[in-house]
This record gives C-alpha cells, sequence and structure tokens, in this order.
C-alpha cells in the first residue's frame, strides 16, 4: 500500500497502489557519528511545502528534521515547547504570548524572528493553503509581533488546543521563494538531494541551535511496492523500513535476530464514511444496521493478521479521550436485520461505495459486499483515483459511502463540522466539540470529547472498520528511530547504527 502525499493536508492519508519504483539508494557500512541511514518508505512527497498537499511523504521526512515548529508533539503524544521557549495566556484564554529561542537560525543563516512565525502561520490560513490546521486556525483573530523575540495571538474564542495545533505548523525562513522544491528550515537537517521517483537525502547541519544529528545523513529510499521495501531491508539496501503493510512480509523478519520489529501505536483509523445526508445513510438505524453486519474482527485477520486493534469510534487509544466502544455496534447479524426492518429496508437496499483503487481499501470493499449480502444490502463497487476521491467525495460530496482512512490524532473533531465531507450534522455534538475546545481545563475538554465519541458511536456517524498497526522493522544494528506513527512523522535524528 502507498499512501500519496494528496492529503495529508487535509489529514486524510490517501494511497496509490503501484508498482515497484525503484530505488537509487543504499546502507552504509559506515557506524556511529559518520553513519548514513538508509531509511525505506512508500511515502515520496508530491512536493516539499506542507500547506501546498506535500503529504504524508513530506511530514514523514520534514517534519522535526528539516522544519520546526513553536511547539513539537513527540512520538508519545505529548506537547512539548520548541522554538517557543515559553507562552502565558490572558485570564480570559483569547490572548496567547509566546517568546522564541534565542540564537535560532534557519539554514539560509538568517535568524528567526517574531516576523517569520507571523508569517508561517499566515501561509496555513490563507485561502490557497491546504493545511491539516487550517481550519482549527481559524479562531486566530490577529498576530501581532511587539518585537523580535515575542508573538501575541489573539483569538476570537478560546482554544485549549493551539498549543497543540501549533505544533503542526512549521516555521518557514526567508531564504527560498518556492517551498515546494526548496526549504529553509530550522531544523537539524538541510535538504539534500531529491530525486524524484527514488530517494531524498537530508544532511546533518553544522548550525542548528540544539543537539546535533546522531548521524551524517539520511536517505528516505522510496518504493511503490510492499514486497520490494521488504526485500530491500533483507538486502540490506535499507536499514529500516518506516511502515509494514503487510503482515505477511514480517515472516521473514520474525525470530531473526539480525532484525527488531517494533509494533508502535498507529493513529491512522480505516472507515466506512457514510453520507450522512444522502438516503438511505441519512437514517441512523440503517447505518447502525449497516455497522452490525459487518465481522469487523474477521475483517482486519483479513487484513492485518494479529496485528491492529479494533475501535468503535474516531478516536485511537492514544488519544486523552478514547473509550473502548466497540460494543456499541457489535457484529450481530440477526441485529442488523432487526435494525433494517425498523428502518423500513426489510428487503435491503442498494448503494455504490467509492473505493480508492489502492491497497487496502479493493480487499475491504469486496469483504464489506459479501458482509451486507447477508442482510440483503447489495454493494456496488465503484474504484476511483486519488484525483478522484478528492474531487468527487471530499470536495463535491457527490458520493454515498466510501472507503478512506484518516491518519491524525485528535481528528473526532471533525464530527462537530457539519460541512465536512461526511455531513454528519448532530447539534448536540457540534456543541460539545465547541465546548471542548473552549474549556478552561484538560479535564473539562477530555469529558466533553468523551461525549462527543459516546454520541457518533451511537448514531453510528461511520463505521469505523479498524485501527491499523504500525509495525516497523529495522536492522538490529540500528536504534534511536521511532516506533509509533503519530502523524506520520518519523524523527530521524536520534538514529545510531554500530
Amino acid at each position: 500500500m502507498r499512501k500519496t502525499p494528496l492529503f495529508a493536508a487535509l489529514a486524510i492519508g490517501l494511497a496509490t497502489a503501484l508498482t515497484l519504483a525503484g530505488c537509487a539508494g543504499g546502507s552504509s557500512s559506515a557506524g556511529g557519528s559518520d553513519a548514513t541511514i538508509a531509511i525505506g518508505s512508500l511515502y515520496e512527497p508530491v512536493n516539499l511545502d506542507n500547506t501546498a498537499g506535500g503529504g504524508q511523504g513530506v511530514t514523514e521526512a520534514l517534519n522535526g528534521n528539516v522544519y520546526e515548529g513553536l511547539f513539537k508533539l513527540t512520538d508519545q503524544g505529548k506537547v512539548e515547547p520548541l522554538l517557543a521557549t515559553k507562552y502565558t495566556t490572558s485570564a480570559d484564554g483569547l490572548t496567547y504570548t509566546f517568546t522564541l529561542r534565542d540564537g535560532v537560525k534557519f539554514h539560509s543563516g538568517k535568524p528567526l524572528t517574531s516576523a517569520d512565525v507571523k508569517r508561517s502561520i499566515e501561509r496555513v490560513t490563507s485561502d490557497d493553503s491546504q493545511s491539516a490546521r487550517k481550519s482549527q486556525l481559524e479562531v486566530i483573530k490577529s498576530i501581532d509581533t511587539p518585537d523580535d523575540k515575542t508573538v501575541t495571538i489573539t483569538l476570537s474564542s478560546r482554544s485549549i488546543s493551539l498549543p497543540y495545533n501549533l505544533s503542526y505548523i512549521w516555521i518557514y525562513g526567508p531564504g527560498t521563494s518556492n517551498y515546494k522544491t526548496a526549504e529553509d528550515g530550522t531544523g537539524p537537517y538541510t535538504l539534500g538531494t531529491w530525486k524524484r521517483g527514488s530517494s531524498l537525502s537530508l544532511e546533518r547541519w553544522s548550525g542548528y541551535w540544539g543537539d546535533k544529528a546522531k548521524n551524517k545523513e539520511v536517505e528516505f529510499d522510496y518504493f511503490t511496492d510492499a514486497s520490494a521495501l521488504s526485500n530491500a531491508l533483507q538486502t540490506k539496501q535499507v536499514d529500516i523500513v518506516t511502515s509494514i503493510q503487510s503482515p505477511d512480509a514480517l515472516s521473514t523478519f520474525t525470530g531473526n535476530k539480525d532484525y527488531t520489529i517494533s509494533d508502535g501505536k498507529s493513529t491512522t483509523k480505516e472507515l466506512l464514511a457514510f453520507n450522512d445526508k444522502v438516503a438511505p445513510f441519512d437514517n441512523v438505524q440503517v447505518r447502525k444496521a449497516v455497522y452490525s453486519a459487518i465481522d469487523t474482527k474477521k475483517l482486519l485477520n483479513s487484513i492485518w493478521g494479529d496485528y491492529g486493534t479494533l475501535i468503535g469510534s474516531m478516536v485511537p487509544p492514544s488519544d486523552p479521550w478514547y473509550e473502548d466502544l466497540t460494543k456499541v455496534n457489535p457484529y450481530d447479524v440477526n441485529l442488523a436485520k432487526k435494525e433494517l426492518a425498523e428502518a423500513g429496508f426489510a428487503n435491503g437496499f442498494t448503494f455504490t461505495l467509492d473505493t480508492p483503487t489502492y491497497d487496502p481499501h479493493p480487499a475491504v470493499a469486496e469483504f464489506l459486499k459479501s458482509e451486507l449480502a447477508k442482510v440483503g444490502i447489495t454493494v456496488n463497487i465503484n474504484s476511483i483515483s486519488a484525483d478522484e476521491w478528492y474531487t468527487k467525495v471530499f470536495k463535491n460530496h457527490d458520493f454515498t459511502a466510501t472507503l478512506q482512512e484518516h491518519v491524525n490524532d485528535r481528528d473526532v473533531v471533525w464530527y462537530g463540522n457539519p460541512d465536512f465531507y461526511w455531513g454528519y450534522d448532530n447539534p448536540q455534538v457540534t456543541a460539545w466539540v465547541n465546548e471542548a475546545e473552549q474549556a478552561t481545563t484538560t479535564a473539562e475538554q477530555t469529558a466533553k470529547l468523551k461525549q462527543v465519541n459516546e454520541q457518533i458511536a451511537k448514531d453510528a456517524a461511520s463505521a469505523w472498520l479498524y485501527l491499523y498497526p504500525q509495525i516497523v522493522v529495522a536492522d538490529s544494528d540500528v536504534s534511536g528511530y521511532p516506533v509509533n506513527g503519530l502523524n506520520s512523522q518519523f524523527f530521524a535524528y536520534d538514529i545510531v547504527k554500530k
């Protein structure tokens, strides 16, 4: 499976099933501080700008490595200060004042100033931005820069998630006018060479303000075939694979002392997303019936074997407001038939499932077709490309149901937006989402979002099929790499090789 970068900007991971693209790199034999770390990945960027649809690949390669934000989201999901050393909040919660770190320079040599922060945030909130955080930063009323080290952000309403949302915002330097092909960040690496369709290298930067990278260079070697990626690890072409995409590929590495397998925490949810504004899925009972007709445990096992997790809502276990809601819409064929009859569809119905052409969606679609046939529902599978999905489903809302994987953590809040592509519109949920964002404490925020979780599960706003596993496999001589799949980031600066 290959996730295309088209949708990371929308917090949606898309993928494209292609054949092997080839890889120019190779695992370096040198170890220690002069090592080159070869990282095998399926996620090549479309471009290098995360406000312009650069996608999952650009996040994986550049976030935290080349670009940094005022805050950092750690591999454990904690928000920590980075380019901001501290901040204060006004009593009414509407004004945040950030103090910038001293001694930070961009790769172009220019010092970091508050003007750079203001410009970077405004790039995210601009009309043509494709950033995942654009809508959540609409609460920003103004940004002031009283001096080079101070940024003051005034909000139109409280936003307890502001520091978290700012951890996604890269601070761009003034050293380039085309961020799609060049960079000017503050991170521990500079951009080396990008060989499109093959590899992208990052080189340790001697001018970094913090601890220098523990390796001299990292090279992301790109593949479009999961089997070829696994073979590259076997043949020492790469040192580490960021995400194994099939349990079958693990058989070579399991029990082999030459490799380390890490089963981390993913935030990627596989969804059967209904158009909740279109019949028959504007009927809660119909959605619940469909959900209960699907043996999600069997589905997960057929796709991922013993890996992955069942979930009953949009929230992964790594989110603070997680609850196990898998029993709200249990697998129960008789219950599904009963709910269909109560909804007026005792004889079933027919609908079209718009299905992205990349793995695992075609296999998932065929499974759903077979399952739903048992309760009299006929599924017509309409295979569409990633570009078609964006235009037809996400942009135009021209669909009845679709399959999609959603990558980011803390994205349950999208159910509070009636204009989001799936059209779920529950005024109480919208109110809870807004109240959670305006909460004065994290405990209050968590309580509100748990209510959101529970309600969208009761409404079967979508059918949350499973949570992807995050399986990282590396040569046993390599350590210091991240193991969790939070938002596709992959910090490379602590990776060492013996």
